[in-house]
């Protein structure tokens, strides 16, 4: 009972964070192969939405990155500049609409990117390597790089803060600030326990799995939240659940570690051994918050997180 109460609970977050975008019904495209279907969704959601980020004032654009066409939102003009990046499955709009439109953008650039396989960059298909974590890390400096930008700050969210923490151990020089939260060095037992519980979308409602079919098409959606699970708790098996613990002795620059008191996924020794384990680094409890709290407490976070990249 009490895992299919956190069940309904992370498929509320989710869907209060989806990206709700109409596309072409793909029973219209059952002759072409998945690739031109994966096109398809990606060249419609990107037209669909071409005037809303004009309006908004973002730019929407992919570029070649590595071996794979990399989506990215690029919000503001200021000199510190920021990369976004989301969670499992998620995607500029899904996950940082608040921050993109919220920060102060004559101080900050924010750029927020896909990950492969992910949002608007599809395709490639994603794929599950068990270093996932690493090669998003690698794709979002080689964005950064591709960008021209030589120094920035770091915002992740949950999977996206694991590729932060990663990202910021590996390539200390780029790093000026790394912010963190809803996020995890390891995988604990409780962990593989509470993910397992949740792969199999049939149990959700309609209305909870509608707006990723809407994103993704139902045949990719399942599949792929399906293996992102199995991915994740292949940590727990075959690495006995560590993700990155060893690179956090390595983060050198100042590290912000937000903790919603109330996040049913991530349980609270995540954030203190973060803390614990890097070096310059503060932890700070919204005692409301949950998993999505810079979503849903946005005007709070976004103010706590601006404070801190002005610090000198």
């Amino acid at each position: 009972m009490a895992l299919i109460k956190r069940a309904s609970c992370l498929s509320a977050q989710l869907v209060r964070t989806a990206y709700i975008s109409c596309i072409r019904n793909l029973s219209d495209v059952s002759e072409v192969s998945t690739t031109e279907r994966l096109q398809i969704i990606s060249m419609n959601t990107l037209s669909k939405h071409a005037d809303e980020f004009q309006r908004s004032g973002l730019e929407s654009q992919k570029v070649q990155v590595n071996d794979a066409r990399i989506h990215y939102v690029k919000s503001g003009v200021g000199n510190h500049v920021l990369l976004l990046l989301p969670g499992a499955l998620g995607s500029s709009k899904t996950d940082f609409e608040p921050q993109l439109t919220g920060f102060n953008k004559e101080k900050f650039t924010l750029i927020s990117f896909d990950p492969r396989g992910f949002g608007q960059s599809i395709p490639p298909e994603r794929d599950w390597p068990l270093d996932y974590f690493r090669r998003d890390a690698d794709d979002a400096v080689g964005l950064m790089k591709r960008l021209s930008y030589k120094k920035f700050s770091v915002l992740g969210w949950s999977d996206g803060g694991i590729i932060g923490l990663i990202l910021a151990a590996q390539y200390p020089e780029l790093v000026h600030r790394l912010v963190v939260w809803g996020s995890n060095a390891y995988v604990a037992p409780t962990d593989v326990d509470l993910f397992k519980g949740l792969s199999n979308i049939d149990t959700w409602s309609a209305r909870m799995r509608e707006p990723f079919i809407k994103v993704y098409g139902e045949k990719y959606f399942r599949a792929q939240w399906k293996n992102w699970i199995e991915a994740y708790c292949r940590y727990y098996y075959e690495r006995d659940g560590d993700i990155c613990k060893g690179d956090l002795k390595n983060i050198k620059c100042p590290t912000f570690i937000i903790h919603g008191k109330k996040d049913p996924l991530v349980i609270e020794e995540h954030p203190n051994y973060l803390h614990e384990n890097i070096s310059n680094s503060r932890l700070h409890v919204i005692p409301e918050g949950k998993h999505n709290l810079h979503l849903r407490y946005a005007k709070e976070f976004n103010q706590l997180v601006q404070t801190f990249l002005d610090e000198t």
